[in-house]
């Protein structure tokens, strides 16, 4: 399984292309997968470890000026709405649920992981909707309302987990060390969320994405740009904080399916191709770094 866990991501990207019309009927299994990929992490986490350090800080503080700077200087020098919206959310959209699985398997630790996955999503839902008050298509929801409407779709997959974990830790040990048994199914379970959400947005783009190709592919280049960049920086926070691959992959590996939901609800719709395309990058570059460790640990 090591051997094929690094062509795993690559094999979910192919085949979100090449069948993403039939995906596209089986988007409502995401969220299951996730809460079950956060519970069978969650359940071989130290609950009694977890705390808030400066790295977070650092990471949440990042995510925050960066996203809404990133969006004033596009505007400020003449890109579209649709190109600085994507970047805007490309940036702020939180930490993927899944990163715990990358990040443990490249060597991180868990509980630093675990930390800012909880913290980061938590900080994403108060944050969100205080820009999206004077950017996008909803201005007028008022702001509690729209706290709520991302918290909502946050807590099930996000604090539900976690909290079942816990109970169990405290009230069910044998339980809980059954499925610490099969915590490594986790990332076959994030290839396949990986290959559902990438199919609903690859066949969203077949069908809005025709009139504007040319934003579209500067959505691309900056993509890439920005995943690079996110990536980069968190390793250095990380490194001055104990962990590198741990601040690489809480700032680089993004929620691609919250921030495609994010889009849709308050967005231009098709902003949501930044965090699509974004995931591809994130996915190639992870799938290279696990090449890389399992070639390493061959020599």
């Amino acid at each position: 399984m090591h051997k094929l866990r690094s062509y795993v991501l690559p094999f979910a990207i192919l085949i979100g292309l090449i069948f993403h019309h039939w995906l596209v009927y089986v988007r409502e299994l995401t969220p299951y997968l996730i809460f079950s990929i956060l519970l069978l992490n969650n359940v071989a986490v130290d609950m009694r470890k977890l705390k808030v350090t400066m790295l977070d800080v650092w990471l949440m503080v990042f995510q925050v000026v960066v996203s809404l700077g990133s969006y004033l200087l596009f505007k400020a020098f003449g890109a579209s709405e649709l190109v600085a919206q994507g970047v805007l959310i490309g940036v702020l959209c939180p930490v993927a649920a899944s990163s715990v699985v990358i990040a443990t398997i490249l060597g991180a630790n868990r509980e630093t992981v675990t930390t800012y996955t909880i913290v980061g999503n938590l900080m994403v839902s108060i944050v969100a909707p205080i820009y999206f008050s004077f950017i996008g298509q909803l201005q007028e929801i008022p702001f509690l309302e729209s706290v709520w409407l991302i918290f909502r779709r946050i807590a099930p997959t996000i604090a539900l987990p976690f909290f079942v974990a816990l109970f169990l830790q405290k009230v069910a040990p044998r339980v809980n060390a059954f499925l610490c048994r099969y915590k490594g199914l986790s990332f076959y379970l994030w290839a396949a969320a990986l290959t559902i959400t990438l199919g609903q947005t690859i066949d969203f783009m077949f069908l809005h994405g025709r009139e504007q190709r040319s934003a579209i592919l500067w959505m691309g280049v900056f993509s890439i740009v920005y995943c690079a960049l996110q990536f980069a920086v968190g390793k250095k926070l990380g490194g001055k904080y104990g962990d590198r691959m741990a601040g690489g992959q809480l700032l680089g590996q993004k929620n691609s399916a919250m921030g495609i939901w994010i889009a849709n609800t308050y967005l231009l719709p098709l902003a949501a191709v930044f965090p699509a395309l974004y995931s591809i990058w994130q996915n190639v570059f992870n799938s290279w770094q696990m090449w890389r460790k399992d070639n390493a640990r061959k020599h």
